[in-house]
């Protein structure tokens, strides 16, 4: 795997992994009980940005890891996903 692939995969994870984690613990401003004039009830009511962002990086390092760890192991390769013998 080249460089520009372990950085891609590690983005891709890292993203999927963020959205994931910002709903977790997710309080709006309804549930909060104040509601800030021009905002929605569902806006967040408050946001530990920073705790989120640690929390990701260490999930998605982990997890992308382990799919790294996949394909180097060529447990899974290319021949396993053609289903259709397209690729031969």
């Amino acid at each position: 795997m080249t460089i520009t692939a372990a950085i891609v995969l590690f983005s891709v994870t890292w993203f999927m992994v963020f959205f994931i984690v910002l709903q977790v613990r997710f309080k709006s401003q309804a549930d909060m009980g104040s509601v800030v004039p021009g905002t929605p009830k569902s806006a967040p009511g408050e946001l530990d940005m920073p705790r989120k962002v640690r929390i990701t990086t260490i999930w998605a390092i982990v997890i992308a890891l382990m799919i790294y760890g996949v394909i180097q192991s060529g447990w899974i390769t290319r021949d396993n996903m053609d289903v259709f013998g397209i690729m031969r």
